[in-house]
Protein backbone atom coordinates (compact mmCIF):
# COMPACT_ATOMS: atom_id res chain seq x y z
CA UNK A 1 0.00 0.00 0.00
CA UNK A 2 0.52 3.32 -0.42
CA UNK A 3 0.55 6.41 1.99
CA UNK A 4 -2.07 9.17 0.80
CA UNK A 5 -1.35 11.32 3.96
CA UNK A 6 1.19 12.25 6.43
CA UNK A 7 1.03 14.44 9.49
CA UNK A 8 0.65 13.72 13.16
CA UNK A 9 -2.66 12.88 15.56
CA UNK A 10 -2.56 16.00 18.08
CA UNK A 11 -3.37 14.19 21.51
CA UNK A 12 -3.35 16.90 24.20
CA UNK A 13 0.55 17.96 24.26
CA UNK A 14 1.38 14.00 22.84
CA UNK A 15 2.07 14.25 18.82
CA UNK A 16 1.64 10.94 17.09
CA UNK A 17 3.33 10.91 13.72
CA UNK A 18 1.24 9.20 11.36
CA UNK A 19 0.73 7.77 7.77
CA UNK A 20 -2.77 7.12 6.19
CA UNK A 21 -3.55 4.36 3.83
CA UNK A 22 -7.19 3.84 2.16
CA UNK A 23 -8.68 0.76 4.46
CA UNK A 24 -11.07 -0.29 1.96
CA UNK A 25 -11.19 -1.08 -2.13
CA UNK A 26 -13.19 -1.97 -4.88
CA UNK A 27 -13.25 -5.49 -6.45
CA UNK A 28 -15.94 -4.35 -8.80
CA UNK A 29 -14.84 -5.42 -12.56
CA UNK A 30 -14.49 -2.40 -14.21
CA UNK A 31 -16.61 -1.51 -17.75
CA UNK A 32 -15.89 0.83 -20.63
CA UNK A 33 -18.21 2.63 -23.05
CA UNK A 34 -17.70 1.23 -26.98
CA UNK A 35 -19.11 1.94 -30.48
CA UNK A 36 -21.16 -1.24 -30.40
CA UNK A 37 -20.14 -1.44 -34.68
CA UNK A 38 -16.45 -2.19 -34.20
CA UNK A 39 -15.45 -1.64 -30.34
CA UNK A 40 -13.66 1.27 -30.37
CA UNK A 41 -13.75 3.70 -27.18
CA UNK A 42 -15.85 6.46 -26.62
CA UNK A 43 -14.33 9.68 -26.12
CA UNK A 44 -15.69 12.41 -23.73
CA UNK A 45 -14.82 15.87 -25.19
CA UNK A 46 -15.44 18.94 -22.35
CA UNK A 47 -17.18 21.75 -24.44
CA UNK A 48 -18.53 25.04 -23.57
CA UNK A 49 -22.00 25.40 -23.56
CA UNK A 50 -21.79 28.97 -24.20
CA UNK A 51 -19.15 29.52 -27.46
CA UNK A 52 -18.97 25.69 -28.06
CA UNK A 53 -15.50 25.26 -27.66
CA UNK A 54 -13.25 22.46 -26.51
CA UNK A 55 -12.24 23.64 -22.80
CA UNK A 56 -8.82 22.55 -21.20
CA UNK A 57 -8.93 21.38 -17.99
CA UNK A 58 -6.36 23.96 -16.62
CA UNK A 59 -8.77 26.83 -17.91
CA UNK A 60 -12.44 24.99 -15.94
CA UNK A 61 -13.34 26.48 -12.47
CA UNK A 62 -15.89 25.89 -10.47
CA UNK A 63 -19.69 27.51 -10.06
CA UNK A 64 -22.39 27.86 -7.80
CA UNK A 65 -25.77 28.20 -9.25
CA UNK A 66 -28.48 29.98 -6.54
CA UNK A 67 -31.73 28.88 -5.97
CA UNK A 68 -32.42 32.58 -7.47
CA UNK A 69 -30.48 31.80 -10.68
CA UNK A 70 -27.61 33.38 -9.91
CA UNK A 71 -24.01 31.71 -10.93
CA UNK A 72 -21.37 32.64 -8.81
CA UNK A 73 -17.57 31.49 -10.27
CA UNK A 74 -15.01 30.57 -7.66
CA UNK A 75 -11.10 29.59 -8.52
CA UNK A 76 -8.58 28.05 -6.48
CA UNK A 77 -7.72 31.24 -4.65
CA UNK A 78 -11.09 32.16 -3.56
CA UNK A 79 -11.43 28.36 -1.84
CA UNK A 80 -7.82 28.85 -0.60
CA UNK A 81 -9.01 31.75 1.72
CA UNK A 82 -11.80 29.64 3.47
CA UNK A 83 -11.09 28.32 6.95
CA UNK A 84 -9.74 24.92 7.25
CA UNK A 85 -8.09 22.62 10.26
CA UNK A 86 -4.68 22.10 9.53
CA UNK A 87 -3.34 20.18 6.85
CA UNK A 88 -1.29 17.78 8.46
CA UNK A 89 -2.54 17.39 11.84
CA UNK A 90 -5.28 15.25 13.23
CA UNK A 91 -6.52 17.04 16.26
CA UNK A 92 -8.28 15.14 18.99
CA UNK A 93 -11.62 17.22 19.79
CA UNK A 94 -13.68 14.83 22.36
CA UNK A 95 -13.93 11.09 23.41
CA UNK A 96 -16.99 9.44 23.58
CA UNK A 97 -18.86 6.12 23.95
CA UNK A 98 -18.48 4.05 20.68
CA UNK A 99 -22.15 2.75 21.32
CA UNK A 100 -23.16 6.54 20.90
CA UNK A 101 -22.05 7.06 17.13
CA UNK A 102 -24.56 5.90 15.15
CA UNK A 103 -23.24 3.44 12.12
CA UNK A 104 -25.14 5.48 9.50
CA UNK A 105 -22.76 8.56 10.05
CA UNK A 106 -20.11 6.02 8.80
CA UNK A 107 -18.26 6.90 5.31
CA UNK A 108 -14.82 5.83 4.75
CA UNK A 109 -12.34 3.94 6.34
CA UNK A 110 -8.56 4.58 6.55
CA UNK A 111 -5.18 2.62 8.39
CA UNK A 112 -3.38 4.75 10.32
CA UNK A 113 0.26 3.64 10.55
CA UNK A 114 2.87 5.27 12.70
CA UNK A 115 6.06 7.37 10.90
CA UNK A 116 8.32 7.92 14.00
CA UNK A 117 11.40 5.38 14.59
CA UNK A 118 9.88 5.28 18.07
CA UNK A 119 6.61 4.39 17.76
CA UNK A 120 5.34 4.28 21.50
CA UNK A 121 2.94 7.29 21.63
CA UNK A 122 1.43 5.28 18.66
CA UNK A 123 0.93 2.39 20.87
CA UNK A 124 -0.11 4.22 24.04
CA UNK A 125 -2.47 5.49 22.43
CA UNK A 126 -3.87 2.40 20.85
CA UNK A 127 -3.89 1.00 24.21
CA UNK A 128 -5.68 4.01 26.31
CA UNK A 129 -8.66 3.26 23.26
CA UNK A 130 -9.00 -0.22 23.67
CA UNK A 131 -8.62 -0.13 27.54
CA UNK A 132 -11.15 2.65 27.82
CA UNK A 133 -13.73 1.41 25.41
CA UNK A 134 -14.30 4.71 23.76
CA UNK A 135 -13.84 6.79 20.46
CA UNK A 136 -11.73 9.44 19.90
CA UNK A 137 -13.55 12.20 17.60
CA UNK A 138 -11.16 14.33 15.63
CA UNK A 139 -10.24 16.85 12.57
CA UNK A 140 -9.32 15.41 9.25
CA UNK A 141 -8.18 17.71 6.32
CA UNK A 142 -8.17 15.84 3.12
CA UNK A 143 -8.06 17.54 -0.41
CA UNK A 144 -9.03 20.76 0.59
CA UNK A 145 -12.11 19.03 2.87
CA UNK A 146 -12.46 18.88 6.36
CA UNK A 147 -14.44 16.14 7.63
CA UNK A 148 -15.51 15.04 11.34
CA UNK A 149 -13.99 11.45 11.73
CA UNK A 150 -14.19 8.43 14.19
CA UNK A 151 -10.49 7.51 15.47
CA UNK A 152 -10.67 3.73 16.79
CA UNK A 153 -8.48 0.71 17.01
CA UNK A 154 -8.49 -2.46 15.17
CA UNK A 155 -6.17 -5.83 15.74
CA UNK A 156 -4.21 -3.14 17.58
CA UNK A 157 -3.76 -1.06 14.66
CA UNK A 158 -5.37 2.78 14.82
CA UNK A 159 -8.45 3.19 12.51
CA UNK A 160 -10.13 6.64 11.11
CA UNK A 161 -13.22 6.28 9.89
CA UNK A 162 -14.67 9.71 8.62
CA UNK A 163 -18.18 10.63 9.02
CA UNK A 164 -21.15 12.18 7.65
CA UNK A 165 -22.19 15.41 8.99
CA UNK A 166 -25.38 15.46 11.14
CA UNK A 167 -27.22 17.45 8.44
CA UNK A 168 -25.76 14.55 5.21
CA UNK A 169 -28.09 12.44 6.68
CA UNK A 170 -31.85 12.62 5.92
CA UNK A 171 -34.77 12.27 8.30
CA UNK A 172 -36.65 8.26 7.77
CA UNK A 173 -40.38 10.01 7.83
CA UNK A 174 -42.80 7.68 5.77
CA UNK A 175 -46.32 7.87 5.86
CA UNK A 176 -47.01 4.49 6.03
CA UNK A 177 -45.40 3.35 8.86
CA UNK A 178 -47.75 6.25 10.54
CA UNK A 179 -50.39 4.49 12.65
CA UNK A 180 -49.94 0.87 12.07
CA UNK A 181 -51.03 -1.33 14.63
CA UNK A 182 -48.49 -2.81 17.13
CA UNK A 183 -47.46 -6.83 16.81
CA UNK A 184 -49.16 -9.14 19.26
CA UNK A 185 -47.51 -10.82 21.80
CA UNK A 186 -47.69 -14.37 19.91
CA UNK A 187 -46.27 -12.76 17.05
CA UNK A 188 -43.22 -11.08 18.59
CA UNK A 189 -42.94 -14.44 20.71
CA UNK A 190 -42.49 -16.70 16.84
CA UNK A 191 -40.54 -13.96 15.57
CA UNK A 192 -38.31 -14.19 18.12
CA UNK A 193 -38.02 -17.54 17.76
CA UNK A 194 -37.52 -17.89 14.06
CA UNK A 195 -34.35 -15.44 15.35
CA UNK A 196 -32.69 -17.39 17.53
CA UNK A 197 -32.86 -20.62 15.02
CA UNK A 198 -31.17 -17.98 12.66
CA UNK A 199 -28.79 -16.84 15.04
CA UNK A 200 -24.75 -17.49 14.49
CA UNK A 201 -21.29 -15.64 15.29
CA UNK A 202 -20.48 -13.17 12.28
CA UNK A 203 -17.41 -14.51 9.87
CA UNK A 204 -16.78 -12.40 6.98
CA UNK A 205 -15.17 -15.30 5.17
CA UNK A 206 -18.26 -17.08 4.65
CA UNK A 207 -20.12 -14.64 2.36
CA UNK A 208 -19.25 -13.98 -1.12
CA UNK A 209 -20.20 -11.54 -3.82
CA UNK A 210 -21.38 -14.00 -6.17
CA UNK A 211 -22.47 -11.22 -9.19
CA UNK A 212 -18.93 -10.75 -9.43
CA UNK A 213 -17.79 -14.34 -9.46
CA UNK A 214 -20.23 -15.26 -12.12
CA UNK A 215 -19.79 -11.83 -14.57
CA UNK A 216 -15.99 -12.88 -14.04
CA UNK A 217 -16.41 -16.51 -15.29
CA UNK A 218 -18.58 -15.34 -18.11
CA UNK A 219 -16.45 -12.82 -19.40
CA UNK A 220 -13.03 -15.81 -18.89
CA UNK A 221 -15.75 -18.26 -20.86
CA UNK A 222 -16.20 -15.52 -23.77
CA UNK A 223 -12.21 -14.66 -24.19
CA UNK A 224 -11.41 -18.78 -23.95
CA UNK A 225 -13.97 -19.37 -26.89
CA UNK A 226 -13.48 -15.90 -28.73
CA UNK A 227 -15.69 -14.82 -31.56
CA UNK A 228 -17.06 -11.55 -32.31
CA UNK A 229 -17.52 -10.05 -29.38
CA UNK A 230 -13.39 -10.89 -28.37
CA UNK A 231 -11.29 -7.74 -29.82
CA UNK A 232 -7.74 -8.38 -29.54
CA UNK A 233 -6.16 -5.65 -27.34
CA UNK A 234 -3.77 -4.50 -30.46
CA UNK A 235 -6.96 -3.09 -32.26
CA UNK A 236 -8.71 -1.18 -29.63
CA UNK A 237 -7.43 2.30 -28.19
CA UNK A 238 -5.54 1.75 -24.94
CA UNK A 239 -7.37 4.32 -22.69
CA UNK A 240 -9.73 7.26 -23.34
CA UNK A 241 -7.83 9.97 -23.14
CA UNK A 242 -8.78 12.94 -21.06
CA UNK A 243 -8.88 16.39 -22.70
CA UNK A 244 -5.61 17.42 -22.10
CA UNK A 245 -4.24 14.32 -23.53
CA UNK A 246 -6.55 15.03 -26.44
CA UNK A 247 -5.05 18.03 -27.18
CA UNK A 248 -1.61 16.95 -26.94
CA UNK A 249 -1.88 14.50 -29.17
CA UNK A 250 -3.44 16.65 -31.73
CA UNK A 251 -0.35 19.45 -31.05
CA UNK A 252 2.01 16.18 -31.73
CA UNK A 253 0.38 15.15 -35.13
CA UNK A 254 0.42 18.99 -36.03
CA UNK A 255 4.51 18.80 -35.36
CA UNK A 256 5.01 15.32 -37.14
CA UNK A 257 3.13 16.55 -40.27
CA UNK A 258 5.42 19.68 -40.15
CA UNK A 259 8.54 17.75 -39.57
CA UNK A 260 6.96 15.68 -42.65
CA UNK A 261 7.04 19.11 -44.64
CA UNK A 262 10.37 20.23 -43.81
CA UNK A 263 11.53 16.43 -44.66
CA UNK A 264 10.49 16.87 -48.32
CA UNK A 265 11.49 20.20 -48.90
CA UNK A 266 14.83 19.17 -47.58
CA UNK A 267 14.84 16.28 -49.97
CA UNK A 268 13.98 18.44 -53.24
CA UNK A 269 16.49 20.95 -52.51
CA UNK A 270 19.21 18.11 -52.08
CA UNK A 271 19.75 17.11 -55.70
CA UNK A 272 20.74 20.64 -56.89
CA UNK A 273 23.53 20.54 -54.32
CA UNK A 274 25.15 17.24 -55.89
CA UNK A 275 26.58 18.80 -59.16
CA UNK A 276 28.12 21.23 -57.20
CA UNK A 277 29.86 18.50 -54.97
CA UNK A 278 30.66 16.42 -58.04
CA UNK A 279 32.81 19.82 -59.94
CA UNK A 280 34.93 19.91 -57.04
CA UNK A 281 36.60 16.69 -57.00
CA UNK A 282 40.34 17.66 -57.76
CA UNK A 283 42.85 17.20 -55.83
CA UNK A 284 43.99 20.52 -55.44
CA UNK A 285 40.65 22.01 -54.80
CA UNK A 286 40.21 19.27 -52.51
CA UNK A 287 43.19 19.96 -50.53
CA UNK A 288 41.79 23.90 -50.08
CA UNK A 289 38.21 23.57 -48.99
CA UNK A 290 39.44 20.87 -46.43
CA UNK A 291 41.12 23.34 -43.72
CA UNK A 292 38.14 25.45 -44.30
CA UNK A 293 35.52 23.16 -43.01
CA UNK A 294 38.19 22.31 -40.19
CA UNK A 295 38.16 26.46 -39.24
CA UNK A 296 34.22 26.97 -39.21
CA UNK A 297 33.45 23.84 -37.14
CA UNK A 298 35.91 25.39 -34.77
CA UNK A 299 34.07 28.92 -35.04
CA UNK A 300 31.40 26.89 -34.33
CA UNK A 301 32.76 25.16 -31.27
CA UNK A 302 34.01 28.57 -29.48
CA UNK A 303 30.88 30.33 -30.17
Amino acid sequence: MRSIWKGSIAFGLVNVPVKVYTATEDHDIRFHQVHAKDGGRIKYDRVCSVCGKSVQYADIDRAYDSPDGERVILTDEDFAKLPAAEKHEIPVLQFVPSEQIDPIMFERSYYLEPDSSTPKAYVLLAKTLEKIDQTALVHFTLRQKTRLAALRVRDGVLVLQTLLWPDEIRAAEFESLEGVAEPRPQELKMAETLVESMSGDFEPSEYTDDYQIELQKMLDETIASGGKKVIPVAEVEEETEDAEVVDLVAALQRSVEAAGRRTDSTAKEAPAKKPAAKKASGTKSTAKKAPAKKSASRARKGA
